[in-house]
């Protein structure tokens, strides 16, 4: 039988025969698909060439397209961290300055913080226009109900400059603990705050983004409306890093002076040897009793959301030196001590837990605090400016 001519196959309109089966590869490393003389169903986009045997059969050659090599473990190239313009309120300039250190791609913007004869604000925004199409943040603290209405007008007014995107960083929710009713007539009012926060006009960029570190309850997330997405960050990162640095940093346990604080927390410090104090009533006293743990000569940090009057720190120390603890400090993301009640607390300067803290570190959440007890031992702060100069590029 003749062989059949070499010649190039039609690329429009022929059907695909699905018995064509692969024959292998030729010798210049090509493709070969058998299939019937006469009978050309193969269907080919691109270059193929029809070449004849010895028995007859036609074989098409089509060139072998090169394959790109799979990146194994390769690591996906880093987002542009995108530029913000930061905002704050007069009480946070120190921490705004230091979060503006932490990162090239944040700028400070001021506002005109003034007053009518009134005492109602007079407020303005200096380069309003220049913030257009920007990416704009706003670090607010609301540490007394005077300062509320003024940052609340600005926090109200920025998203409606025509800006990109717009977060508003709260390091402290100060409403965060009245979130229950016990008696019918209590009013809370965390939802109250909440809702003040819902109600931000929508930027160009959709809802506002709220950043919150260690709210007292993570429930608390459903307070809010659609109008806002919560971000909850924690301060216990920079704890952990602390810890480290320590001396005696493989001889720390961890204590929680209530079961509360314990669920905030445990999950974020589980590879610690774990202390678990609890508050029990006796007539009309509480007291703190050990429920699990030994605190036996160990460096026992006691670990809570924030504190006040520092009532229960206090006894939580005593247990805790009453069972044998070689040192005692203690953390809290949010040090309010109304009434200058940080005095409580002593340094113990090596002396014995019973005399006091070994350390006493904080967030600057509360800027008035921390300005107050900064280099006065136990206290040091810990500060939140890398935390919050990262959760601006979220």
């Amino acid at each position: 039988m003749a062989a059949i001519p070499a010649c190039k196959l039609p690329t429009t309109n022929p059907r695909f025969d699905p018995s064509s089966e692969l024959r292998g590869l030729n010798a210049a490393g090509s493709r070969s698909v058998r299939f019937q003389r006469r009978r050309v169903r193969s269907v080919l986009y691109g270059n193929g060439d029809i070449t004849s045997s010895s028995t007859g059969e036609a074989f098409v050659s089509v060139p072998e397209v090169p394959s790109v090599p799979m990146m194994l473990g390769s690591i996906p190239p880093k987002r542009p961290r995108k530029s913000v313009c930061l905002f704050y309120c007069e009480e946070m300039r120190e921490l705004a300055e230091q979060v503006a250190l932490e990162s090239d791609a944040i700028q400070l913007r001021s506002i005109n913080w003034r007053t009518f004869e009134d005492g109602f604000p007079n407020l303005f925004i200096p380069n309003a226009h220049g913030i257009r199409g920007q990416h704009v943040a706003f670090l607010a603290s609301l540490s007394s109900p005077k300062v509320l209405f003024e940052q609340f007008s600005i926090i109200y007014a920025l998203p409606r400059l025509f800006i990109s995107s717009f977060t508003v960083i709260l390091p402290f929710f100060p409403t965060g603990t009245y979130e229950r009713m016990e008696d019918e007539g209590d009013v809370p009012t965390a939802p109250i705050l909440a809702r003040f926060f819902s109600n931000i006009p929508l930027s160009r960029g959709g809802p506002t983004s709220l950043v919150i570190f260690d709210i007292h309850a993570l429930q608390e997330r459903f307070y809010f409306g659609d109008n806002v997405l919560p971000c909850f960050e924690s301060g216990i990162p920079l704890l952990k890093n602390r810890l480290q640095e320590l001396p005696d940093s493989d001889n720390i346990s961890i204590a929680f002076p209530d079961e509360g604080s314990w669920k905030r927390f445990h999950q974020q410090l589980q590879h610690f040897p774990v202390i678990i104090c609890t508050k029990v009533r006796e007539g009309n006293q509480r007291f703190v009793r050990l429920k699990e743990g030994n605190p036996n000569g160990r460096h026992v940090v006691i670990v809570d959301d924030l504190v006040q009057s520092g009532s229960t720190l206090i006894e939580c120390q005593k247990v805790l030196a009453a069972r044998g603890a070689a040192k005692i400090s203690a953390y809290v993301t949010h040090g309010i001590f109304p009434n200058g009640t940080w005095e409580r607390f002593q340094y113990d300067n090596g002396v014995g837990p019973e005399k006091g803290l070994s350390y006493f570190w904080i967030t600057d959440s509360c800027p008035i605090t921390a300005a107050q007890v900064n280099d006065r031992p136990p206290f040091e702060i810990l500060s939140l400016a890398r935390p919050i100069a990262d959760a601006v590029q979220i």
